[in-house]
């Protein structure tokens, strides 16, 4: 459930899944699992905390942190926790929770999206948020999160989400409810 394929290209040169015709030579990393994270130990994300804290950011310690305290196992209804596995390797994460600032519970919160450097500019954090949308669908109206971080923006906005200006506890939205979508 969840494997694909993933090509990783040389710096600056355009993967095989770009359609604009770049010459880059297209390298295999593998074969990718995308699948639900049932149980997180702290060997399991240990690489991903350490990178993440090395570059500044608490993201990943605050998600395996949360864990550990039973705070948030993405367990709640519509919840959960997927985890990207290149070669039984972890090399990323993202979540869905019910959103525990709309105080409505049909409003999902994408968390926790982190995807090892090495394995960036890949199709992995897309391919990881694209999973968590699927499953929000028909669960949520409304999906929200919160970043501050400008190539995640971006990444967000082309996967369909809108800036959501002038609120504090989040920063893009992506209305799943037909209704809601304009």
């Amino acid at each position: 459930m969840g494997n694909a394929r993933v090509r990783a290209t040389n710096r600056g040169r355009s993967s095989d899944h770009d359609r604009a015709g770049s010459q880059g030579r297209v390298s295999d990393v593998g074969l990718v699992a995308i699948e639900p994270l049932h149980d997180l130990t702290s060997s399991s994300v240990g690489e991903l905390v350490a990178e993440s804290e090395r570059l500044g950011l608490r993201l990943v310690r605050r998600l395996a942190d949360e864990w550990a305290t039973g705070a948030n196992r993405f367990d709640r209804p519509g919840e959960i926790l997927f985890g990207v596995s290149i070669e039984r390797r972890l090399v990323g994460v993202c979540g869905l929770n019910i959103d525990p600032y709309a105080g409505d519970e049909r409003v999902g919160r994408l968390r926790h999206l982190y995807v090892l450097s090495a394995f960036r500019r890949m199709g992995v954090g897309r391919q990881l948020v694209e999973r968590a949308m699927k499953a929000a669908h028909g669960r949520f109206d409304a999906v929200r999160l919160r970043t501050n971080d400008a190539a995640a923006a971006r990444l967000y906005e082309k996967l369909g989400f809108r800036r959501d200006v002038g609120r504090d506890d989040c920063t893009h939205v992506a209305n799943l409810a037909p209704e809601l979508r304009s």
